[in-house]
């Protein structure tokens, strides 16, 4: 969690230094649910993300030189500088996206889940352990859109092994969750269709892990998915290009005191687990991680142009990847019998 945070607050030192481009929307405030969900799965499960997607791939394993080197748009990162904030993707953890329309990643979550399914019934390629298992992440604006409907009822219908995980933080960029939604209790949504809905505090992780470890036992298990709303607050706008303006000082500050991180340090404390000083030396750990990511991240090249039209098409004898290797757009002859304007 502490990685989580630290490495956004450095995200947004680097993009107001001008070292990232475009959208970077962070992820301050609702560690609780990545961590709370993502560090109970197999290297197998996957994890379907959003445009808010840094902490999550963190939180699969990707290291954060590659993240952060992604970030920067250069070719050591997680997608060779090609995917940038919103995109983060890694084959080798099965983390299959950052998706930057909201929604979009729900039926590629769906696919994910179906395909496990199909390994584990017909190919018979599962672990001992179960169904590899899928989460979708996203928030509460995507609750309106048809896809998140559509794949509720496919998942259940087939009993596929998904949990979808609301990050309900109460605004769709400046739209309000209540002003927007008939029925603002998302979880509900989910007995609709057959599956279990829970609602839980997505500012308490120890509480959010006890519902994810029973939500993906029970898709592991073949029982089919589950429908889960994370109540979460993000602590800075929708994105740094975003003054947030729209929501009160009195709501913002409310959230802030219960912030998830500060609470669970005040249990582990209070329980005996760890010290005060043990907890210091996890976050100078921490510290050197993420200030070691900037330095790869700035020193590494950035794409070459050849890169530019590798993974666009899948058709060697198309646009793209002759059978020679070379690019067709740069044989003199491509153009040749096509209209002359």
């Amino acid at each position: 969690m502490v990685l989580g945070r630290v490495f956004e607050d450095m995200c947004a030192q680097m993009y107001y230094r001008g070292k990232m481009f475009g959208f970077v929307h962070l992820y301050n405030g609702q560690e609780a649910v990545s961590t709370g969900f993502i560090k109970l799965l197999n290297q197998a499960d996957c994890v379907v993300s959003t445009y808010r997607d840094h902490v999550h791939a963190l939180s699969k394993g990707v290291p954060a030189r590659s993240v952060m080197a992604e970030l920067f748009g250069k070719a050591t990162g997680c997608c060779r500088g090609q995917g940038g904030s919103m995109h983060m993707f890694s084959a080798p953890h099965n983390l299959l996206g950052g998706f930057a329309f909201i929604g979009e990643g729900i039926p590629v979550a769906t696919g994910a889940a179906f395909a496990a399914k199909y390994r584990h019934e017909v190919l018979k390629e599962s672990g001992p352990d179960g169904l590899d298992v899928t989460l979708a992440f996203f928030g509460d604006g995507t609750c309106n859109n048809g896809q998140f409907f559509e794949c509720l009822n496919m998942a259940q219908l087939w009993k596929l092994p998904i949990v979808f995980v609301v990050e309900n933080n109460l605004w769709a960029i400046g739209m309000s969750h209540i002003r927007a939604t008939s029925d603002p209790e998302i979880w509900k949504k989910g007995p609709a269709f057959g599956m279990p809905g829970v609602h839980v505090d997505g500012m308490d992780v120890l509480k959010v892990r006890e519902v994810a470890k029973e939500a993906i036992e029970r898709a592991r298990r073949g029982e089919g998915p589950t429908l889960v709303e994370c109540e979460t607050y993000r602590f800075r706008g929708h994105s740094l290009a975003d003054p947030d303006e729209l929501r009160k000082p009195d709501e913002k500050t409310h959230y802030a005191a219960r912030d998830s991180i500060t609470a669970l340090k005040k249990y582990i404390i209070e329980q005996n687990l760890a010290t005060e000083s043990e907890l210091k030396s996890i976050e100078k750990k921490i510290d050197d991680v993420v200030e070691e990511a900037v330095e790869f991240a700035d020193a590494s090249p950035h794409p070459p142009r050849s890169q530019l039209l590798e993974n666009v098409f899948a058709d060697p004898k198309g646009f793209g990847i002759g059978p020679d290797g070379k690019y067709r757009c740069e044989d003199p002859k491509f153009t040749q019998g096509t209209a002359q304007v």
